[in-house]
């Protein structure tokens, strides 16, 4: 089983020493909460001295420039993250020229290949939002080009990074025997169904269970999802997706020493704190194996849809 806090690449400290001293933030894509969110965080007067002085100072609005949600919020959240402080860029190519480290938050993960390969080529350390891309291959296309040019690259929800989710992570309450997560997993027709939202309690899932799954099932109905993993332990993890009634995240870890609820969901900065750490030493806090799997999950699960709930294999 994989730790947290291990390294998705071997990069010593000195490599990116420098963002000791300059700690400006590029954030690409304005059409999603998270790129405000965070930007409140880092650049208000009593930030937290945990966040460093890291500060956003750009950001290059687009964003998908298809989906409906996308262009809805882009004008809106242009006007509010102006108030900041952040000047609006005309490219991302005019982005990196005037920040040190990337937060690429745009929604569409369709994008994020792309975008992506124009930060790691200019050697810049990223973070990116989930999902990592809209499918596995994509996924395998960035972590490899981020090996080729020596940058650190890490993706991850918020979830993961909740209290009890790192405990449970650490073996604080003993060996994980099974998990049951449960987030919101509302549908965009233009990603495989829980890559848009659903990976939210997949994540948390992961974060729990580690990244060794090889079969899921998948039940479906238009009001929500069971998705059923096997490990290759023979332990098995479960994923309800709704998208019907209250909106909440959580779950439950069945371990050693109890059973332990997951939760409660607090926001934003324990991700960008685990973010900030990572800029910091270019030691990403999520193995790039397991952040295949979750992609891998989530494509199996789609494919099990189509083949009413049959067993699919993992492959990645």
């Amino acid at each position: 089983m994989l730790t947290l806090g291990s390294a998705v690449f071997a990069l010593p400290r000195s490599s990116f020493a420098h963002q000791s001293v300059q700690k400006r933030v590029g954030v690409i894509g304005l059409d999603t909460s998270h790129s405000l969110a965070f930007t409140k965080l880092l650049n208000a007067e009593n930030a937290s001295s945990s966040l460093l002085g890291y500060k956003v100072v750009a950001a290059y609005p687009y964003g998908s420039k298809t989906l409906e949600l996308s262009r809805q919020r882009i004008p809106l959240q242009v006007e509010e993250i102006k108030k900041y402080g952040v000047k609006i860029v005309n490219s991302i190519a005019q982005l990196l020229q005037e920040v040190d480290v990337v937060l690429l938050e745009t929604n569409d993960g369709r994008l994020h290949k792309e975008q992506a390969l124009e930060v790691i080529k200019a050697k810049k350390p990223l973070f990116i939002d989930k999902p990592l891309a809209a499918s596995l291959t994509d996924g395998k296309f960035i972590f490899e080009e981020a090996k080729k040019f020596g940058v650190p690259v890490f993706s991850a929800s918020s979830l993961r990074f909740m209290a009890m989710v790192k405990q449970i992570r650490s073996k604080k309450h003993g060996e994980v025997l099974g998990a049951d997560t449960f987030s919101p997993a509302t549908i965009e027709p233009t990603h495989p169904d829980l890559f848009w939202y659903g990976i939210h309690g997949v994540e948390m899932l992961f974060a729990a269970m580690g990244p060794n799954c090889v079969s899921v099932n998948r039940f479906y109905t238009p009001d929500a999802d069971v998705v059923v993993g096997k490990w290759d332990d023979g332990r098995i993890g479960t994923f309800r997706g709704m998208r019907n009634g209250k909106a909440d995240f959580g779950g439950i870890c069945f371990t050693s020493e109890g059973n332990f609820q997951l939760g409660p969901y607090l926001g934003y900065e324990p991700l960008l704190l685990e973010i900030v750490k990572f800029f910091e030493t270019g030691v990403a806090p999520v193995e790039e194996n397991e952040t295949l799997a979750i992609l891998a999950f989530m494509e199996a699960a789609e494919e099990s849809k189509f083949k009413q709930g049959a067993t699919i294999k993992l492959s990645y």
